[in-house]
């Protein structure tokens, strides 16, 4: 479904991916693990196009330069250079980390707002989706984003995700900052979202919340590709084990 062959960014002279090539099946759930700094919220947005953007942005203000070099291709067609709001109609759809929310809206403006590009009959079916898996969300539709809990903004965050109407859902960092209950609500909830047929690439620091869930994984350091398995390879890897389970 996605391929990324060679794939390279640079921001001026420093490099962020280096030379990676991952690849992910439909309907597999694949994690991307690493670090702070390693290079997985460069790597998502370059999937999702918002590096696209970012780069139109810097040309013109004469800020840095950022470079985009490699191969990516989704369901086969090559997609580096195509615009992100395209990439959404094609069903690449990012939920960002730090759960950006519309927080004077409330819950459920704040999911319709996300089907701006869907008919009106396919946003009220992804709407009741985001409450059939995450029921809390239901309960404070009413209530204004800005007022809800970090935990409750994220599973918001997701919720506006899946309203666009994903084939390819990238959740970069969803876990960062939840409590362990949080955390195990969150890998059941992306469970049931892999259930739905949608595809799901995600990236964390942390692995052990997310083990259970996912089919393969890829380990990166400084935007290089250092190790890659099934979730039972990374979780029999002594050095994963260690540097990314807590184990």
């Amino acid at each position: 479904m996605l391929e990324a062959e060679n794939l390279m960014v640079f921001f001026e002279n420093a490099i962020a991916i280096n030379d990676l090539s991952i690849h992910v099946k439909r309907g597999e759930i694949v994690a991307i693990l690493g670090s702070n700094s390693a290079g997985k919220t460069t790597l998502m947005n370059t999937i999702s196009g918002l590096l696209i953007d970012m780069k139109k942005k810097e040309s013109r203000r004469g800020g840095i330069r950022i470079t985009i070099m490699g191969s990516l291709k989704y369901e086969g067609r090559e997609i580096i250079n195509t615009k992100p709001t395209q990439r959404v109609r094609m069903g690449i759809v990012l939920s960002q980390e730090r759960h950006p929310v519309f927080r004077e809206s409330d819950v459920h403006e704040n999911l319709k707002i996300a089907g701006y590009l869907q008919p009106s009959s396919v946003v009220k079916e992804r709407i009741k989706l985001v409450f059939d898996i995450f029921p809390v969300l239901e309960k404070l539709r009413s209530r204004k984003a800005g007022l809800l809990s970090g935990g409750e903004q994220q599973m918001l965050s997701i919720g506006i995700a899946l309203v666009a109407n994903p084939r390819l859902l990238l959740m970069d960092e969803p876990f960062l900052g939840l409590s362990p209950m949080l955390q195990a609500d969150l890998a059941r909830a992306t469970k049931d979202i892999g259930k739905q047929g949608i595809t799901i690439l995600i990236t964390e620091q942390f692995a052990r919340p997310i083990m259970p869930v996912i089919d393969r994984g890829y380990v990166i350091e400084n935007g290089m590709l250092v190790f890659q398995g099934t979730r039972e390879e990374l979780m029999d890897n002594p050095e994963i084990r260690s540097g990314y389970m807590g184990i």
